[in-house]
């Protein structure tokens, strides 16, 4: 009897098996995937491959990328951890106000605050006790914490400047993002701007934007950081009496530090100058001894979310933002000297924990921590390998698998095998950037457990077409 049972559990086996693999070779053959590079990895979180396809090839991951950045900071940094924003008085001037940031990407951010500008006048209560009205304050944005070199180098120039490419800095507030209004009622010229909010002072536009009768948002706001030119491309709906598109700060610290001014100014202070520290932290780049420019007493500290609610944002949302931020951090743990390169320190750290943990790294070719960057390259296997370890291995297993949204109900995948079985019973990271489409996560059906990573890269189909094909394997996986 036992014989029997054997050679039936190996004939189901085997059976399932072909299935899916009959699946993975249908899914290689679809139309427009001629060109295209693919690959698949299925495991059970005992690490079994159940089926694969170029599991080692490195292709460009987009946003799943994210998985491995927040896996990285909750092992090193801890599901509690929070970010720090201090309010301090310079010992030689009474009257001169620091703010002091360290990476904090939520402060002011309307992902997680139903009032992004309340803690402005939280911070003015805190100054009110500590500063004089009868004569004017100087501001000094300390934002030099993670150097002034916000942004990967692999970043395409198109996207520089919009709001999904914003830098990443020691002081970041309300997103490092702003919109700017159009009316596109006229079609015989190109779009009016009518306003941005926040009020950009200095910002020049140069307006090249078109339109189009299709409803589709096309437009894109182009510039360098902290340059006030920015560039407007691309086309946007015609006859829309008020339409959107959003772009980066050129400069964060002075944004909060204008923010902060004219909240003291209502509240009676006068304000005699606002700044930055990044003259004097290039004035002294070069210099074998770099001076703290000022003596400070801290008399606030201003804490973000938790990093377990941060992460949520970072992979419900696919918030590039946030990311920027965590791998930066990771970085700065690693070599607090503000001269260092943050981002190169980050990606180095990270590669060489998840080395540390027995895991083949040698596929990770990463150049930021959101997957923004073309240039970046990893292997569906390290990625099931990463989502593995966080289920079976970490202490941190609840807060990594809670981030992940369910498909067919929440984030970026709500659509994503909608109506289908599957629906919220895959949770899931996407992934997409142009000629790229990608998901990874895990699929759980009661004691059905299983990683999976699907990358898809330089297809000659629509992009709805790849999604569709991507859910029949999915379908004919699990």
């Amino acid at each position: 009897m036992k014989y029997y049972l054997v050679l039936i559990l190996n004939f189901c086996f085997i059976t399932v098996s072909s299935q899916q693999n009959a699946a993975i070779e249908k899914f290689v053959q679809t139309s427009g995937f001629e060109n295209a590079s693919i690959g698949v990895c299925v495991k059970d979180l005992s690490g079994n491959n159940i089926v694969s396809y170029n599991k080692a090839v490195s292709l460009t991951p987009a946003s799943t990328l994210k998985i491995l950045t927040t896996a990285t900071a909750l092992e090193l940094l801890g599901e509690d951890y929070q970010f720090s924003t201090e309010l301090s008085i310079d010992k030689n001037n009474p009257q001169h106000l620091i703010v002091h940031g360290h990476g904090d990407p939520t402060l002011g951010s309307e992902y997680l605050f139903e009032n992004p500008s309340a803690f402005l006048g939280n911070w003015v209560q805190h100054i009110q006790k500590k500063f004089k009205t009868e004569y004017p304050i100087d501001i000094t944005i300390a934002d030099d914490f993670f150097g002034y070199n916000g942004i990967s180098s692999k970043w395409l120039r198109e996207d520089m400047g919009n709001y999904f490419a914003s830098g990443a800095y020691g002081i970041s507030v309300f997103d490092n993002m702003y919109q700017l209004f159009l009316n596109t009622m006229r079609t015989d010229t190109c779009p009016a701007i009518l306003k941005t909010v926040p009020n950009m002072r200095n910002i020049v536009f140069s307006n090249n934007l078109q339109l189009n009768y299709e409803g589709k948002d096309n437009g894109n706001i182009n510039g360098e950081p902290f340059s006030n030119y920015r560039r407007l491309a691309g086309d946007i709906p015609a006859k829309r009496s008020s339409f959107v598109i959003k772009g980066d700060f050129p400069d964060p610290g002075i944004i909060l530090g204008e923010a902060l001014a004219n909240t003291l100014a209502q509240n009676n202070f006068r304000i005699n100058s606002i700044g930055t520290t990044r003259q004097q932290y290039f004035q002294q780049m070069y210099n074998s001894y770099k001076a703290n420019p000022y003596e400070t007493v801290s008399f606030y500290k201003e804490l973000s979310p938790a990093l377990r609610e941060i992460i949520r944002v970072i992979n419900e949302k696919s918030n590039n933002h946030y990311s920027e931020h965590l791998m930066r951090t990771i970085g700065r743990q690693a070599n607090p000297d503000t001269y260092s390169d943050p981002l190169t320190e980050g990606i180095n750290r990270t590669n060489n924990y998840w080395a540390s943990k027995g895991l083949n790294t040698d596929g990770i070719h990463i150049y930021d921590g959101c997957g923004l960057a073309p240039s970046n390259s990893i292997n569906p296997e390290i990625l099931c390998d990463i989502l593995i370890y966080m289920q079976v291995r970490s202490k941190y297993t609840n807060a990594f698998f809670t981030s992940l949204p369910k498909a067919g109900k929440e984030g970026t995948v709500r659509n994503l095998l909608k109506g289908t079985r599957l629906q919220g019973k895959l949770y899931v990271k996407s992934g997409s950037i142009a000629n790229v489409q990608c998901y990874a996560g895990y699929y759980i059906d009661g004691d059905k457990k299983y990683v999976f990573s699907i990358m898809v890269n330089n297809y000659n189909s629509p992009r709805k077409d790849v999604v569709r094909a991507i859910e029949s394997l999915l379908l004919d996986l699990f």
